[in-house]
């Protein structure tokens, strides 16, 4: 029988998915492993990698936007060429390097194809790059890179323009919006607008079935008696509150909310940590 550890979690009849962050699966895993992302789409779990730009067309598989903290390579992903990166490793979180390459878009769209991915999987996208930094070579070659497994994917990012323009050269593809860059956490802080947060949140992505949501501020709009996953729900979209950093007993009561608030997912660094704590103090 397949390990189902770290997929997701029952609150009577609602399930919550615990989303791989950054690929991980357990507390020390190193982001962006082919070996957990194929791992995750065999299993059916929710997984996230993040793409950001380099020098050539298209998008790596990372999240900084130097290369020297996560990787065995050094200056700005962006002057970074195809066959550089492809001579990279990835580093553990000690820095150590590990046997694992850094991925490139069109890498990632073989591992998917090449691997058995079980009908629930979901592997997002999260888009690092804004709207304005991304050419029509990079777009053409993503939907070379994903149009051929669209349905196991979705794309998300914080800049909704963005997304739109990705999204747009691969149809089929279902995504993601989350509304809470640019200072919009601490305006809806002092307003407290949480309606019109909603609101603006739907207009600027009408097409975005998923929404992420910094999980401190969905508790802070709870505490203040508006709930935003609720919010979403009643527009028929689903809610990914992120992200809990470690499995600790502190995080419980925030957890246990969310759950109780029917997040849809919750981003976690531990999925098979956080799964396990829950179940200890049912």
């Amino acid at each position: 029988m397949s390990d189902r550890r770290g997929i997701a979690v029952e609150t009577g009849a609602h399930r919550t998915w615990l989303k791989w962050h950054r690929g991980h699966r357990f507390a020390g895993d190193i982001s962006f492993t082919r070996r957990r992302i194929a791992e995750g789409m065999l299993l059916g779990a929710s997984v996230e990698i993040d793409l950001i730009r380099f020098c050539g067309e298209g998008f790596a598989v990372l999240h900084d936007e130097t290369l020297d903290r996560a990787t065995t390579g050094t200056g700005r992903v962006l002057d970074a060429s195809q066959e550089y990166l492809r001579g990279l490793q990835l580093r553990d979180d000690t820095g150590v390097p590990a046997d694992h390459p850094v991925m490139l878009i069109d890498d990632l769209g073989q591992l998917l194809l090449a691997g058995e991915c079980d009908e629930n999987a979901v592997l997002q996208l999260d888009l690092k790059e804004a709207s304005a930094s991304i050419r029509d070579v990079d777009i053409t070659a993503f939907a070379a890179a994903m149009s051929p497994v669209a349905r196991s994917v979705i794309l998300s990012g914080g800049d909704a323009g963005a997304v739109e323009r990705l999204s747009g050269a691969v149809p089929d593809m279902p995504i993601g919006y989350d509304p809470c860059h640019d200072g919009a956490i601490e305006r809806l802080i002092e307003s407290r607008d949480f309606a019109g947060f909603v609101e603006t949140a739907l207009k600027a992505s009408p097409r975005a079935r998923m929404f992420y949501l910094y999980y401190e501020l969905v508790l802070f709009a709870d505490a203040a008696g508006y709930d935003l996953i609720d919010a979403f729900h009643r527009a028929g979209r689903r809610v990914d509150a992120y992200t809990i950093t470690a499995a600790v007993p502190e995080v419980l009561p925030k957890v246990r909310r969310l759950l109780a608030l029917k997040a849809d997912q919750i981003t976690t660094d531990d999925p098979v940590g956080l799964e396990a704590l829950l179940v200890k103090h049912l």
